[in-house]
């Protein structure tokens, strides 16, 4: 008898989500695949409370079980799907993760570009309009595992944007806070919500 895989919740006990849990599952660490399931399923709380349609919320659901499935590749992996665009993604091949990440569920037939674009953003952002992405970013930064931003994730079952733009805007003052650079994408989507 194999082990339960997934909590009654999860999107991943779905016939359509299944499949590719299996598959990120095989990818990742246990670690990230617990947290992945977090996200996965804070997404679609997320998605229920902003009253998105049912095609909405399957598509975030997709998204955040997709999101890290390139998380734990190497380097050299990571730069092979996704060649650095700038210098710090050279410095950090981390930062790549979500255009690898896109790249590899191409090639597993995904073809919603809602799905691929909250991929490839969960990174750097998406733009403003772009509402399963910014569920999706939301649910990654503030899942209860990782024990922070819980004003945000309280913030995204009233108001999505507000959230969103809450999310962004932690996530450039931390890093300019620890002297870190910020990618020149996060600083394109940080001036559009938040006007700076």
């Amino acid at each position: 008898m194999t082990e339960p895989l997934f909590t009654v919740n999860s999107p991943c006990t779905r016939p359509s989500i299944a499949p590719y849990c299996a598959r990120v599952k095989e990818r990742v660490s246990a670690r990230r695949f617990e947290h992945i399931v977090r996200v996965a399923i804070l997404t679609e709380t997320i998605a229920q409370a902003n009253r998105f349609s049912e095609s909405e919320v399957r598509a975030a659901s997709l998204a955040a079980t997709l999101h890290d499935v390139a998380r734990d590749m190497s380097a050299a992996e990571l730069f092979e799907l996704a060649p650095p665009e700038t210098d710090l993604e050279r410095q950090h091949p981390m930062s790549v993760h979500g255009r690898a990440g896109r790249r590899v569920v191409e090639s597993w037939g995904v073809t919603d570009e809602r799905v691929l674009d909250a991929v490839e953003g969960h990174v750097f952002g998406v733009s403003h309009d772009n509402r399963i992405g910014m569920a999706v970013y939301i649910a990654d930064v503030s899942e209860p595992g990782r024990g922070v931003n819980e004003d945000i994730r309280a913030l995204a079952m009233k108001n999505l944007f507000w959230a969103y733009q809450r999310a962004v805007d932690s996530k450039v003052h931390y890093l300019r806070s620890k002297g870190k650079a910020v990618h020149p994408d996060t600083l394109k989507v940080y001036r559009e919500i938040c006007g700076h």
